[in-house]
């Protein structure tokens, strides 16, 4: 039995490292040695130790195998195909091309059994801390009999040298995420050679110092016992996340390229593809060769995996927590949350920024799945749930999560929860520092992680604290990312409907919100919003004159109007939350609103770039802040109720 094994190891491994030599050659493009460096790796995890069931990858209690070091991406479709979980053998003919089931980087979504989008260094791990997270959360909750399962993690140099390691490394220590294993692919190669040309950073007491446990494996990269050993120490390891610190060599086995830097990339090419499979015991004639008996013994082995998978089932229908826990996975209660909405009095002064806080607890009743959190700014940023418990190393399950200053972490690990499923996370901070979670809104844009980002703070109304608070671009940088969805709400009443329109949502939404009061206005209705835009005043039938605005320049709009009907001038007041949803209603819709022949004047506290698709006259600051009073700022920079009206006013050819 350990000879045939043995033949099994050799013949998997070899047919992992064929495949990662064949795929990039014929695609002429991709990253070959990574993926033959680790084949051994991911094979002993596959076959021996991750708990997955082939043939239903959203198996709730599954090991989750995070491929952080994305550009790998060949090692992971490989495996794939051999344990037959939905990649054949024509999707590996057609690594990165058009329409296959195989791209570049690995794609949540898009190919069975990837857990999460990776390609961006560092982000992969960072959401492995977020999917552990959402274990311990789970298994804390509803019991070990029914959430116990690992995160594996393999990153590579890259991965650990972006800054995001840094946060979200020190971020799971803290929380001590037991079910969370690094694996450290350190080949000591980078694209531009060694790794001692910009580093001396000693990786394993980093994180001894972040409070992880740390495996210095050494040299066993070709030996599949030792690496089963090393991944079943870390797993007993329930207190502390685990680093395992495994020396490979980039491009094994290559005669010519192994350890050098060019088989980061595509380097086994013709000859030397040839001479490797001749090593490997492969046909140097053939391609996509998949030696007899590695996928008949693969999918033996595994029938023990799909047996766990039926006994969870059993579990979970005897249990007294397996209702509760299928809630906890399944839809949010949409209709719920907007049936349990705050409503808020019409002239009353109230930050949107509070109004948000007020629609978290009036609904957190309805979303089991509710965890929110900030970067160090819970109060400030309107995230603070009333009667929570801290989520920490004693409390599992708690609902409040301290993120510390670690913005890109927060980013990373809120799509990790969010991908894991079972929960809705919200995470806050201040709108221009959404500079600093940016790749990770990015990547959650295009996982459609449903994750909700509360970006207080929106505007120059941030005041004294001045121009580097004060948020420009951001609006119309966020609004041109695809998948993203904004909103900026007038006041507490659009709140609601913001928030009630995010949790409906289907991926990520960016919550625009201010740090100073607004008045509740008496046009603005909260089940209008997720229209996008909407008139305020439909009593004015005739308007000579539409003002659109967003956020805290809607009440300018609605001044204006007022300032206007004494020049006999009939203003339409159109809030705008979201000009994305608006420009995506149907052309009747938006003709309704922004009707022909009526000249448009938008005003925002930010950049006027983009705001030409609805507007004839643009009134913004292209220009960065100002220190002082939040009043000054808005008078000096022209957002002003004079400057909408004046506007008007020339744009209709003088006073009337």
């Amino acid at each position: 039995m350990a000879n045939e094994t043995k033949q099994f190891d050799r013949d998997a491994i070899a047919t992992i490292r064929g495949l990662a030599m064949d795929a990039p050659a014929k695609a002429k493009s991709g990253h070959q040695g990574t993926a033959m460096a680790l084949a051994p790796l991911v094979h002993t995890l596959y076959s021996r130790v991750l708990k997955f069931d082939p043939t239903d990858a959203n198996w709730a209690d599954r090991d989750r195998f995070v491929l952080s070091a994305g550009h790998a991406s060949i090692l992971l479709y490989s495996v794939l195909h051999l344990v037959g979980q939905g990649v054949a053998l024509d999707d590996l003919r057609s690594f990165r091309q058009l329409g296959s089931l195989t791209p570049g980087h690995p794609e949540v979504g898009h190919t069975a059994g990837v857990e999460v989008t990776t390609g961006p260094l560092g982000q992969g791990l960072a959401n492995g801390v977020g999917l552990a997270l959402a274990e311990r959360w789970l298994g804390t909750r509803f019991g070990s009999d029914l959430i116990d399962h690992m995160t594996y993690v393999v990153a590579g140099d890259g991965c650990l040298q972006e800054g995001i390691s840094h946060e979200a490394a020190a971020f799971a220590g803290h929380q001590g995420l037991g079910k969370l294993v690094v694996i450290y692919d350190d080949n000591k190669i980078t694209i531009d050679g060694k790794t001692h040309l910009s580093s001396s950073v000693e990786e394993a007491a980093r994180f001894e110092s972040y409070g992880w446990h740390v495996i210095q494996a050494g040299e066993i990269g070709e030996d599949c016992d030792a690496i089963e050993r090393v991944l079943l120490e870390a797993k007993a390891e329930q207190r502390r996340p685990t680093l395992i610190v495994m020396e490979t060599h980039c491009g094994f086995p290559s005669p010519q390229w192994t350890d050098k830097k060019e088989a980061h990339g595509l380097a086994v090419l013709g000859d030397d593809i040839a001479t490797t499979k001749a090593i490997l015991g492969l046909n140097p004639e053939e391609s996509f060769t998949i030696l007899p008996g590695v996928i008949e013994t693969y999918r033996e082995v595994l029938q023990s995996r799909v047996a766990m998978h039926t006994a969870w089932n059993e579990r979970l229908s005897a249990s007294n927590n397996g209702e509760a826990l299928v809630r906890q996975l399944g839809q949010l209660a949409v209709d719920e949350v907007a049936n349990a909405l705050p409503a808020f009095e019409v002239g009353s002064q109230v930050a949107t920024r509070n109004a948000l806080k007020a629609c978290l607890n009036a609904t957190a009743s309805a979303l089991p799945q509710l965890l929110a959190g900030s970067a160090d700014l819970t109060e400030n940023t309107g995230v603070a749930l009333s009667g929570s418990t801290v989520l920490d190393a004693e409390h599992g399950d708690g609902t409040q999560i301290y993120f510390g200053i670690r913005e890109h972490a927060m980013g990373a690990v809120m799509n990790g929860l969010a991908l894991h499923g079972g929960f809705l996370p919200v995470g806050g901070t201040f709108f221009v520092f959404s500079d600093y979670l940016r790749p990770a809104i990015r990547l959650a844009a295009l996982s459609s992680a449903h994750v909700i980002y509360s970006f207080t703070h929106d505007s120059i109304g941030v005041g004294e604290d001045g121009p580097t608070h004060q948020p420009i671009e951001h609006l119309a940088s966020l609004r041109a990312m695809p998948n993203l969805e904004l909103f900026r709400p007038a006041d507490a009443t659009e709140t609601a409907g913001a928030w009630a329109s995010a949790v409906a949502a289907n991926g990520p939404v960016a919550l625009c919100l201010s740090r100073q009061n607004l008045p509740v206005l008496s046009g603005t209705v909260a089940q209008n919003v997720g229209l996008g835009g909407y008139v305020l005043n439909p009593e004015i039938t005739s308007p000579q004159v539409t003002l659109i605005g967003t956020g805290s320049e809607v009440a300018l709009c609605v001044e204006a109007a007022q300032v206007l009907q004494e020049h006999q001038v009939e203003a339409r007041v159109v809030s705008m939350p979201s000009l994305g949803r608006f420009l995506g209603s149907s052309k009747s819709y938006r003709e309704s609103v922004l009707p022909h022949g009526v000249p448009t004047i938008s005003i925002e506290a930010g950049s006027t770039f983009g705001w030409s698709a609805v507007a004839d006259v643009c009134i913004g600051i292209d220009q960065f802040g100002l220190s002082a009073p939040a009043s000054e700022v808005f008078t000096e920079l022209g957002i002003t109720t004079n400057a909408i009206v004046e506007a008007a006013l020339s744009t209709l050819g003088g006073l009337k």
